[in-house]
């Protein structure tokens, strides 16, 4: 029997299919074993010549040996290689590359049976195609399904804005959404009555699965941080998810699509964030400024431009906050809010206290004009990650702490590579050299000298905070 491969921890970007790289005519791979390639999801490749790389790896990798690690101690390559794949497996692994070359002439018969076994595919890699020509490949793929999702997602919310600018704006910001997303969208009021759609409805099953989670979602509109905001399923092969509208009107939002293409949750967000404005009921002068504010961004106008909408501050501090418990959501003294299941982010004036809250970890940004809010966005998340992995129940971002030059590593992708393997490994040698295929003196070397490019104590928790984090922004 295959095992099961465990939840994979696959990192935020966006995949890349097993097909895609196959396409590649001058890498001339081939599938040998496995299911069909243009179902499997390729999130990184590395090579590696371990005899067990389950300690390793997060899940989604395509993993690429030339078979090293097979010799004549092996015994019997049916029992080594089940063993092997079984593992692979169940560490996530979405896919087993096998360089020809100078150890095999060929791809082991033993090898081909146990993927087919175990539902892993199994990929030739020629004499001539070197591994790094591979990975090469896959993270030129990956930028490029980065970029039409970016393009995607922003085509998708100029035409939201624009529709919430018309006539009929709650019409036809659903038309938008579901002619971006490929789906069936509806809005329904407090008691079950449908009050728009926009379309191709979907079959009675899904109609009455996707009304059930609409109902589930709805009772929580009107609190802050509603459990649950959303809500998922899939009926018939067709994914579904309904939305909580803020507002004291009782909304919700259903959305019914073939399935989750990269961008959808962004772009749907959008539309739930509008529709919560277009459905809102009595707004006060300063939720009408808000939602002013809100639109005017939407259709392109600079954040130092509509800051006066919001209020007399002039600057303003941006809080992060996740719960660790049930406890209910922190009040931060404003109502520019964004919640989600997972998240509550907070736009603060900058001379308003903010303390901890039990039940939840917060990061505050230091203090930020309205052109810098975003910069503002990214010093909370951190501050937040340091609070998280600290166990603070609140963190500032400290602007006493500099910021690692990592432009100096920008063309040394072999010192990159080793620097972020090092960093996810909590800075083991072991483990780094291991999973790099490198001696662990290798690795000392190239983080000495990642040390020394970007002037950075690495000793310093937060210095490798931020390298994390700045890795992950340079790609």
């Amino acid at each position: 029997m295959p095992i099961e491969p465990t939840e994979p921890l696959t990192p935020p970007v966006p995949p890349v299919l097993l097909s895609a790289l196959l396409a590649q005519e001058e890498l001339g791979l081939r599938q040998l074993a496995g299911p069909p390639a243009r179902s499997v999801q390729l999130y990184a490749a590395h090579p590696t010549e371990m005899a067990d790389p389950y300690p390793y790896l997060l899940g989604g990798e395509l993993l690429l040996t030339a078979g090293l690690h097979i010799t004549e101690a092996v015994g019997d390559p049916d029992a080594y290689f089940e063993r092997y794949v079984s593992r692979l497996a169940q560490a996530g692994g979405a896919a087993l590359g096998f360089g020809l070359a100078p150890v095999h002439d060929t791809v082991p018969a033993a090898l081909v049976a146990a993927c087919e076994r175990h539902g892993m595919p199994l990929v030739e890699v020629p004499p001539s195609t070197r591994f790094s020509a591979v990975v090469r490949a896959l993270w030129s793929l990956m930028a490029a399904v980065r970029h039409l999702e970016l393009r995607r997602v922003t085509e998708a919310q100029q035409g939201l804005a624009t529709a919430a600018a018309r006539p009929d704006s709650t019409s036809a910001v659903l038309r938008q959404l579901a002619q971006r997303t490929g789906g069936f969208a509806v809005l329904v009021g407090p008691e079950g009555t449908e009050l728009h759609r926009a379309g191709t409805a979907p079959s009675d099953a899904v109609g009455a699965a996707l009304g059930a989670l609409v109902r589930v979602v709805r009772p929580a509109t009107t609190r802050l941080f509603p459990t649950p905001s959303s809500a998922s399923d899939e009926v018939d092969g067709v994914q579904l998810s309904a939305y909580a509208l803020g507002g004291p009107g009782g909304r919700a939002l259903g959305l019914a699509t073939a399935g989750r293409a990269p961008g959808d949750h962004t772009i749907t967000g959008v539309a739930v964030v509008l529709l919560s404005l277009l459905q809102g009921e009595h707004q006060s002068a300063g939720d009408a400024r808000r939602s002013a504010a809100l639109v005017r961004l939407l259709l392109g106008e600079r954040p130092e431009d509509t800051a006066g909408l919001l209020g007399p501050d002039d600057t303003w501090r941006v809080v992060h906050a996740q719960p660790l418990g049930a406890q209910p959501a922190p009040s931060l003294g404003t109502p520019l809010v964004d919640a989600t299941d997972t998240l509550v982010r907070a736009l603060v004036p900058a001379g308003q206290e903010i303390t901890a809250h039990d039940g939840w970890a917060l990061g505050v940004s230091a203090p930020a004009a309205p052109g810098e809010l975003r910069t503002a966005d990214t010093q909370a998340a951190h501050a937040l990650s340091r609070a998280r992995t600290l166990r603070l129940p609140l963190a500032r971002h400290r602007a006493d702490t500099p910021a690692p030059a990592l432009a100096a590593l920008a063309d040394r992708p072999e010192l990159r590579h080793t620097l972020r393997t090092w960093l996810s490994l909590h800075g083991s040698w072991d483990r780094t050299a291991g999973a790099l295929g490198v001696h662990r003196n290798t690795v000392r070397q190239r983080i000495a000298k990642c040390a020394t490019l970007v002037g950075a104590d690495l000793d310093d928790p937060d210095v490798r905070m931020e390298l994390w984090f700045g890795l992950r922004d340079l790609g």
